[in-house]
């Protein structure tokens, strides 16, 4: 491993100014490779959070960030001091843990991102409890289908769906997100069911943000199978709305269908052939160094609100 260069040299009287929310300012600001992003976290103006980590550099007699008009990126110093200040933080963080109640209460503004319908039907109701559980907190909910970018838009934390594919975000697992393929009852006494998944090339399938390749495990292996059909969109309460009307066959996510299940209202088809990507609800956030109370906070009170199961999987759950 290579060695890590000494901090640069400063007397002892400067040593007792350094400040921790500098310091942490400037981690947050060096993985975000924001200091604006890093500023809104720590409720500061990007003019004062720049003004701050200046001081912090003149405090240092070092140079470091890079700064371009936007973005920024560590120089050698920053990255020596980038070691020693993490392990500075943490050190402070098991100091407080040690001591007192452990944790400070979740203050400050937590922006959020998440998709709508999911958003709507499994957040919303819970969202007023959440904000009396921790009166210090205010949410501003974003709903929306598009994916954001968390440090551009000033996202805390956001409710993904699926597979992830941002490897530069910290993810933690909330749910699984069990999917199956189903249809109305009607559809299938007028087309038939399909008995494997080649049939579904003779159907009429509904298609979500135009992924037409469905693949499934068979005992020959996994199949991908192309399916079509004259619904594409990219909201899944219209696929929703339309399997119930009897138009088709789709593959829906049991937080959306599972009270029509339960009823009859819609039947599940090819149960024997598992779908072959396990998919789950994930919250993601920037980064894992000093992660605000306020959005752990939210992160646990979902992931206990959801259940494990989740609630809407679970068998005396009612529709």
């Amino acid at each position: 491993m290579a060695s890590v260069n000494p901090l640069p040299r400063s007397s002892s009287a400067e040593r007792e100014r350094l400040d921790l929310l500098d310091v942490a300012l400037f981690v947050r600001a060096a993985l975000l490779a924001n200091v604006s992003a890093a500023g809104r976290e720590f409720g500061l103006s990007a003019a004062v959070a720049s003004s701050r980590i200046a001081q912090l550099e003149k405090l240092l007699g070092a140079r470091l960030l890079h700064r371009t008009t936007r973005r920024i990126s560590l120089t050698q110093d920053g990255e020596v001091f980038m070691t020693r200040a993490e392990a500075l933080l943490d050190a402070a963080a098991a100091a407080r843990a040690a001591v007192g109640r452990g944790q400070a209460e979740p203050q400050g503004r937590l922006r959020v991102s998440m998709p709508s319908s999911f958003g709507r039907q499994h957040v919303s109701p819970a969202i007023s409890e959440f904000l009396r559980r921790h009166p210090g907190v205010s949410v501003d909910l974003r709903l929306t289908d598009q994916l954001v970018d968390l440090v551009d838009a000033g996202i805390d934390v956001a409710i993904r769906i699926g597979v992830l594919k941002d490897s530069s975000l910290v993810a933690r697992r909330l749910a699984v997100n069990r999917r199956v393929l189903c249809a109305s009852p009607r559809y299938l006494a007028e087309r038939g069911t399909p008995r494997h998944p080649s049939d579904l090339t003779q159907h009429e399938c509904m298609i979500l943000s135009d992924q037409r390749d469905w693949g499934f495990v068979t005992p020959s292996g996994t199949l991908d199978v192309r399916v079509s059909g004259r619904l594409v969109t990219d909201n899944g309460e219209v696929i929703r709305d339309a399997l119930l009307a009897g138009f088709g066959i789709a593959l829906k996510s049991t937080w959306d269908v599972a009270p029509y299940l339960r009823r009859g209202e819609l039947v599940s088809v090819l149960d024997t052939y598992p779908l072959a990507e396990q998919v789950a609800i994930w919250a993601v956030y920037p980064s894992r160094a000093f992660v605000p109370p306020k959005t752990l906070a939210f992160i646990e009170f979902l992931a206990g609100h959801f259940g494990d199961p989740p609630y809407w999987d679970a068998a005396d759950a009612r529709g």
